[in-house]
């Protein structure tokens, strides 16, 4: 793993072969600290692995992220658009999109394992089965659905009890990264 100034660093070297920069004055070509803490703050970039000491600890997936935001960037795309693209990337379209040499991956030793995000599914970005899924409206009225620990789930149409408990099993796994994320604090409703 590395700190925030070596990940910064080995953004530099993957972009240093073949990036234009950003288009405009307005866009830096490498990502300095600040930029990196927004990024984490809006969702962009995932949070830092661990901690040593107050040192935050960063991986290649931290890496990937980043260097595939600076290409976007490149080409014109907003913060905006990159987060909507973002939702949807698989961790091979995030390979892809990055186009990170591989010796700069080598994370070495480190006593923080970075977590495998290959392996988690990915509900939020596979499409529905056919029939099951319908555009909403923005004026449509909306439903909530308490999850536990303080995770709602909205809907356009009002849940049946017997919807309420389907939701509940297949929510279990979310609300679990969330709790060990500390995103919710884990009490079911």
């Amino acid at each position: 793993m590395w700190t925030m100034d070596e990940l910064v660093e080995r953004v530099r070297e993957a972009l240093a072969a073949e990036y234009s920069g950003a288009p405009n004055g307005r866009v830096r070509d490498v990502p300095d600290r600040r930029a990196i803490r927004w990024y984490t703050t809006i969702g962009l970039v995932d949070r830092p692995l661990g901690m040593r000491g107050r040192t935050a600890l960063y991986g290649p997936r931290h890496l990937r992220q980043l260097v595939a935001i600076k290409r976007w960037q490149a080409e014109g795309r907003s913060l905006a658009q990159i987060q909507a693209d973002f939702v949807r990337l698989s961790p091979q379209g995030l390979d892809d999109a990055a186009r990170v040499p591989e010796h700069l991956l080598a994370a070495g030793d480190s006593p923080v394992a970075e977590p495998d995000v290959a392996e988690r599914p990915r509900f939020w970005a596979d499409r529905p089965a056919k029939g099951t899924a319908e555009v909403v409206p923005a004026a449509a009225p909306v439903h909530g659905v308490t999850l536990g620990g303080g995770a709602i789930l909205l809907l356009p149409h009002p849940a049946t009890d017997t919807d309420r408990a389907a939701i509940a099993a297949a929510a279990a796994p979310l609300l679990g990264l969330l709790e060990s994320r500390g995103l919710i604090d884990g009490r079911t409703p």
